[in-house]
């Protein structure tokens, strides 16, 4: 049978664009590469390499050009497949869903807040509350002086916010708030009788094919507002992109043009009395949005404590994402976004550079976070082998572990703590995955109710400093807490040096004692 090659050939055309087409429907991304994309890949490479210069905790990246990805990558252990906290990205995508009530006309931007939560007011309702809108909620302009902390022990986080003073008239000062996004969250689950997680799934999430979303609740079971949040690196392009594409997605619009571009635009200065020369190198006082920051060069940005962010940049039709561990300047991050991404977009199309994008593509398949410590070559260490110990009391209620070494001197740890066992894996001198219902020490943990959230995705890593001496870290990759044994044995009794980067222990190191069972 003869075969016409022209027919097939136009055949494998069709099939492609269908699946192409598939793939948009289920709301994927189609790759290319950046000049295709007119993105000069060399700007990319030298973002990375001053990034890892300056010593900056990434944890993933991804670039999108006229809706395609051009580059993504993951820092090892960190994986694509893996959710990671969003903090006050979170307040985006509560944004968001304001935006669909307003579409649905269930609520405007200037109803009142007290007249959602009649129940939960204070005997004495102020001037400044009665005045208090939904646009004050949305743009950080309440008046409360200082913001309100509200600990999980608080059983209704409404109540709470509405009887903190408001001490400034609402809409006239900026101050960050993160209740205020939670009231916000708290009025879609009253106006609509659903979380704002389940209000969302038909409107967003599932047009772009957003899943395994985690989301924490207060007391009541409101989807928290301010933080709490986790899903994956490219679901929260997907948002970058669908706010650039100004609410539509597959050619429909899903969310009016009009409040993308209300949301996006300024609503408020922080503070209102800053030059341009003040405003021309700091991203944190361009303007405040609807629970949006606005950027340098027009841009703007969904963003996240310690540095997650969706930057959507209008001009250069184009979006970055970021998630990483600041703990200090995340401007840093943003600065190189600006210095090099930025201008290696251009209106051409270029000639694919073979050797830039070949070390791109080996630059983004090798990215790892440094190891922590390693084995000393020269020292013994333990395998086919099962120690446990029970601990002297301690703070950490802490009252057996066991280490358990395979003949590769992975080791297997297992912690009893209040009653309950929690096994982790740590590889030697590699990272080993696990999961665990243990709290990772986050450090918003006065606040946090992580109903539904375990089991927790774990990575340990272990090295043998000296013969008597094993290191143990246990990075918690969905929200990048740790927690670092330091173990000592010796005979029969163990001394262990325990520490973190959250706050459930304060930073502090405790050092347990116990005896070999």
């Amino acid at each position: 049978m003869k075969i016409n090659i022209f027919k097939l050939i136009a055949w494998g055309m069709i099939c492609s664009c269908l699946f192409s087409c598939i793939k948009n429907n289920k709301g994927e991304f189609e790759r290319s590469t950046p000049e295709k994309e007119g993105v000069r890949t060399e700007g990319i490479i030298r973002f990375i390499e001053e990034a890892q210069a300056d010593s900056i905790d990434m944890h993933s990246l991804m670039i999108l050009r006229h809706g395609k990805i051009i580059a993504e990558g993951w820092w090892y252990p960190y994986k694509s497949d893996i959710n990671h906290i969003m903090h006050s990205v979170t307040k985006t995508f509560i944004s968001t869903a304001i935006g669909f009530a307003i579409d649905e006309k269930l609520i405007t931007v200037n109803d009142k807040v007290i007249s959602f939560f009649p129940d939960d007011l204070p005997a004495e309702i102020s001037p400044n509350l009665e005045a208090l809108t939904v646009k004050h909620l949305l743009t950080m302009s309440v008046g409360q002086e200082p913001a309100p902390f509200i600990f999980i022990s608080e059983p209704n986080w409404v109540k709470a916010f509405l009887a903190t003073p408001i001490i400034n008239p609402p809409g006239s000062v900026f101050l960050y708030n993160s209740y205020s996004s939670h009231m916000l969250s708290a009025i879609i689950q009253k106006i609509t009788g659903q979380t704002v997680s389940d209000y969302l799934k038909p409107r967003l999430f599932e047009p772009l094919n957003i899943k395994n979303i985690q989301w924490e609740i207060d007391p009541q079971g409101i989807n928290m507002g301010g933080w709490g949040m986790s899903i994956k690196t490219e679901d929260m392009a997907k948002l970058g992109q669908f706010y650039l594409q100004q609410g539509t997605w597959n050619g429909k619009q899903l969310l009016s043009k009009e409040w993308i571009n209300e949301a996006s635009s300024v609503q408020i200065y922080q503070p209102a009395n800053l030059t341009d020369e003040d405003k021309s190198n700091d991203e944190w006082v361009q303007g405040y949005g609807y629970q949006i920051w606005r950027c340098t060069h027009n841009a703007y940005r969904a963003d996240g404590s310690n540095g997650q962010f969706i930057i959507v940049m209008p001009e250069q039709d184009a979006v970055v994402v970021i998630t990483e561990n600041v703990m200090g300047d995340a401007q840093k991050v943003l600065k190189l976004v600006f210095k090099y991404l930025l201008p290696s977009m251009t209106d051409n199309e270029y000639p694919d550079n073979k050797e830039q994008n070949k070390k791109l593509t080996s630059i983004l398949s090798s990215l790892l976070i440094p190891s922590p410590f390693h084995t000393n070559e020269k020292t013994e260490i333990m395998k086919d082998t099962t120690l446990s110990y029970s601990m002297d009391i301690n703070n950490l209620q802490l009252q057996n572990i066991s280490f358990k070494f395979d003949k590769e001197a992975n080791c297997q740890l297992t912690l009893t703590i209040g009653g309950t066992s929690y096994e982790f894996p740590f590889g030697l001198d590699t990272w080993r995955y696990g999961e665990t219902d243990k709290l990772s020490p986050y450090f918003l943990f006065p606040r946090r109710n992580p109903v539904g959230l375990a089991p927790f995705t774990v990575v340990g890593y272990g090295s043998w400093i000296k013969k008597d001496e094993l290191n143990l870290r246990l990075l918690y990759v969905n929200d990048y807490q740790e927690e670092n044994y330091v173990c000592h044995f010796d005979g029969n009794k163990i001394s262990i040096t325990v520490s973190n980067t959250g706050d459930i222990w304060r930073k502090e190191q405790l050092i347990l004692t116990g005896i070999i069972q």
